[in-house]
């Protein structure tokens, strides 16, 4: 139980971590990223630096990370246009020229790389049939001073390198920070995998994946059809928008300060009080889940960048100091009154009580960026329990970390998916915010679990429900650090769900060798054992607080059934996971399957469905 509450338990607020890389799966001969416009060697050939379409140059030393290019770092060389007597690529975007004013060596860079010593024959360095196994685009060749036959090359999809003379290639962008990424679709909860929009396509990462993966689907078209609607249905160009979620309220942005506030899902239309000011554009709207009439708006441009409307825009107040850089995004939880803007400098938060009247003027935010990367931040979202904090920073990908006011406001979430799911008897539930010393509930006490992170900070802490616990609702008293306090915890007969990382990687084991899924990939007729929280009842009865032994282990008394892609695999048995506390194990075995590639499981208990978790399926 230590060990898992370690594994689970938060980390301190500026522990971020990177969510994938910043790199995309491709079917060219590496992981692919975002445009680059030059590359070259230092003069002793140690170091490659590459500049990114947007400005950015970036060195690196061991050829696979990659940092920022020191203050005196050379510029790009000069190149030497050359007029070739032929053309091996017609196109009027192709280039050629020499690397030196002396060389008779001309390359052309444009679907492909070329090379000729005389700008007559051309040898082709990156053609595989008709294709560029690095992809078109190519802008920029380097030689390095140190070997002639090792090559650099910079094109719309990143950076390569050949070690002999271009006869093979191998992508450097698993570590090159220069992935576009406009907005957070779907942060990584539960099992489910993360989502990114890149320009206008749907990039995912799947659990266990360090690379992102394009979706067949490109970018949801019914928000670009709704911004035209509304930029037509209002005259004006609308920029962003947002609705409740029955879809009732919308409220829509225009690129120059104003907003529209909708009561019929979008039919008609009425002004708001004047949001943001001349040539300020609304960049993102939040709307309060609980009352669509509290709304936070984010605007770049000079003035407020952010401001808040509690009756609907009858009129609007900055939310805190005027200080902040152009604002791109914000969030918010409603229950601790917890707001993250994403801006141009970085993340910041503060909070308030999300109640009508109470000002905002006088909020002071607070940087959450001190051990980010400085870029830009595009995008800021919470998970689902409002327990962890995700941005994107524009080049270098998506970063996670503990969402800093988790530390003052006390929730009650599952251990295994950190989903505000209900408990049942025997599961375990994580407290976050302050440390707790002790629980009751309806007369019982329940086990506690404090654990240390390696800094000597208290994580969050874990409580059991006890076998005997009864619903549909406890109400626990808990006894902590900031003083006692008492919160209601839905209870099930079962309520399962399957145990994942912070990064949605599920706990899940192949039953022969007892060795985690490497990369979730797993095979026909594959034995798997499944961590599971939540199950309920086992027969015989068994204590809380107590870990399972490993002979004659506790069997679930529910019917527990498992799915992969909705169809039912046999369950060989279900148990509490022996030598662990409130933890089950189901065993299953893969069927021989038709069809390969990424699948969802998930398992229920008397007809409760547990969180889905993706796996891959592979002959």
């Amino acid at each position: 139980m230590l060990a898992l509450a370690g594994a689970l338990g938060a980390s301190a607020q500026s522990d971020w971590r990177l969510i994938g890389s910043s790199a995309i799966a491709s079917s060219l001969a590496g992981p692919i990223t975002g445009p680059m416009n030059k590359v070259w060697y230092s003069a002793d050939g140690s170091l490659l630096y590459a500049q990114t379409r947007s400005g950015k140059t970036f060195q690196t030393l061991d050829f696979e990370t990659w940092e920022p290019a020191a203050a005196d770092a050379p510029g790009p060389p000069q190149t030497f246009a050359r007029e070739p007597g032929r053309k091996p690529d017609p196109s009027p975007m192709a280039q050629y020229f020499s690397l030196s004013a002396t060389s008779s060596e001309v390359w052309g860079v444009g679907r492909q790389l070329f090379r000729s010593s005389d700008g007559k024959s051309w040898d082709t360095l990156t053609s595989y049939k008709s294709d560029s196994v690095i992809g078109p685009g190519i802008r920029s060749v380097a030689i390095s001073p140190n070997d002639a036959s090792q090559l650099a090359v910079a094109n719309e999809d990143g950076v390569w390198r050949s070690l002999d003379g271009g006869l093979t290639w191998t992508g450097l962008n698993q570590h090159l920070p220069n992935l576009s990424i406009e907005r957070i679709l779907a942060t990584p909860s539960g099992g489910r995998p993360a989502r990114i929009l890149n320009g206008s396509f749907v990039l995912e990462l799947a659990p266990g994946s360090t690379v992102w993966h394009g979706l067949p689907a490109a970018l949801p078209l019914t928000e670009d059809a709704h911004k035209q609607a509304y930029s037509s249905q209002l005259g004006a160009e609308i920029s962003t928008f947002a609705a409740s979620s029955d879809g009732r309220h919308v409220y829509a942005g225009s690129s120059d300060g104003r907003i529209w506030y909708s009561v019929d899902g979008g039919a008609t239309f009425l002004p708001t009080a004047t949001a943001g000011e001349h040539g300020q554009t609304v960049e993102r709207l939040y709307i309060d889940p609980m009352k669509p009439e509290v709304v936070l708006a984010a605007l770049s441009g000079d003035g407020n960048h952010v401001l808040r409307t509690f009756n609907a825009g009858r009129f609007w107040e900055p939310v805190g100091s005027t200080s902040l850089a152009d604002a791109h995004a914000v969030t918010a939880d409603r229950v601790s009154g917890a707001v993250y803007v994403a801006t141009d400098k970085g993340v910041y938060w503060t909070r308030f009580e999300f109640e009508t009247g109470v000002m905002t003027t006088d909020l002071t935010w607070t940087s959450l960026s001190a051990h980010l990367p400085a870029a830009k931040v595009v995008d800021v979202a919470l998970d689902p329990a409002a327990v962890q904090l995700y941005v994107a920073l524009e080049g270098y990908g998506v970063y996670g970390t503990a969402a800093p006011h988790r530390a003052s406001s006390l929730s009650l979430v599952n251990t295994a998916d950190f989903s505000t799911r209900a408990a049942s008897p025997g599961s375990l539930v994580t407290v976050v915010g302050p440390k707790v010393s002790a629980v009751t509930g309806g007369a019982l006490p329940y086990k506690v679990w404090n654990n240390l992170l390696p800094s000597g900070e208290t994580s969050d802490s874990q409580i059991q429900v006890p076998f005997e616990a009864v619903g549909p609702t406890v109400s626990l008293t808990l006894q902590t650090t900031a003083g006692t306090m008492t919160r209601d915890l839905p209870v099930l007969p079962a309520s399962p769900a399957i145990f994942v990382s912070q990064d949605s990687v599920p706990w899940i084991y192949d039953a022969d060798s007892g060795m985690p899924l490497d990369r979730n990939v797993a095979h026909p007729g594959q034995r798997l054992q499944v961590m599971v929280n939540g199950m309920g009842k086992v027969h015989p009865d068994w204590p809380a607080g107590i870990p399972a032994p490993a002979q004659d282990t506790p069997v679930v008394a529910a019917k527990v059934q498992a799915y992969l892609d909705r169809s039912e695999v046999p369950v060989a048995r279900a148990t509490l996971a022996p030598g662990y506390v409130g933890m089950y194990l189901v065993e299953l075995e893969l069927p021989v399957v038709a069809n390969y590639g990424a699948m969802e499981l998930y398992v229920t208990a008397d007809g409760q469905e547990s969180n889905r978790v993706q796996i891959v399926i592979v002959p």
